[in-house]
């Protein structure tokens, strides 16, 4: 099939593009569903408790990932400044992934234990008191919003799904551990859960 062909026919050359393409990513990204650091988890990181389930809605729901990624990429300047770069295996439990690319705030893939929980509260309350040239919104109202633990076990449920279709060797829920969710976070803070969330992020490696 010569050039003049494909040029002068703008359907054909979608098409031979189109699977030049497909061609190209399946050999990209088919072998990573057979590699076991990518589908299993790696030494040290665990499921999410129910606190941390509650806190990274939290987080997700007040949009915190389009000002702060958890992907370090393996670049010096990275790495230095943040800690270890990112692996799969730190990620298998993690639906939908918080990687992102935008950075107003810092990266927190590895922001757990750097701070004390004490400098993470006033940072919520009024980052301005600890960060004085920081540019984040105050979320002080997370600091009167109470937590029911209704849903919580639901959740479980539904990252089991989640967590069960990517990893079949990771730790799932139980039975118990979604009869007793509702109890481990009733009566807890939006800000209690937010807080013990990012305290978890990326203490594995």
């Amino acid at each position: 099939m010569s050039h003049e062909v494909v040029e002068k026919n703008i359907g054909l050359m979608i098409v031979l593009v189109l699977v030049v393409a497909l061609a190209g990513g399946a050999v990209e990204w088919f072998p990573l569903f057979f590699l076991k650091e990518t589908t299993e988890p790696i030494e040290g990181v665990e499921r999410y408790d129910a606190l941390a389930i509650e806190g990274r809605d939290v987080y997700v729901r007040e949009g915190c990932y389009n000002c702060h990624s958890q992907m370090i990429r393996p670049f010096r300047a990275e790495t230095e400044r943040y800690g270890h770069y990112s692996v799969a295996g730190e990620s298998v439990y993690d639906h939908p992934f918080q990687w992102g690319s935008k950075r107003t705030g810092p990266d927190l893939a590895r922001v757990g234990g750097r701070y004390s929980d004490d400098w993470q509260y006033a940072h919520l309350y009024n980052p301005r008191d600890v960060v004085p040239e920081s540019n984040m919104p105050a979320y002080s109202w997370l600091f009167d919003a109470k937590l029911t633990g209704d849903d919580t076990s639901a959740k479980m449920a539904a990252l089991n799904i989640a967590i069960g279709a990517t990893c079949p060797k990771c730790n799932l829920y139980t039975d118990e551990d979604m009869k007793n969710a509702k109890a481990a976070v009733e009566g807890k803070t939006e800000a209690d859960a937010l807080v013990h969330y990012l305290q978890g992020l990326g203490t594995a490696l």
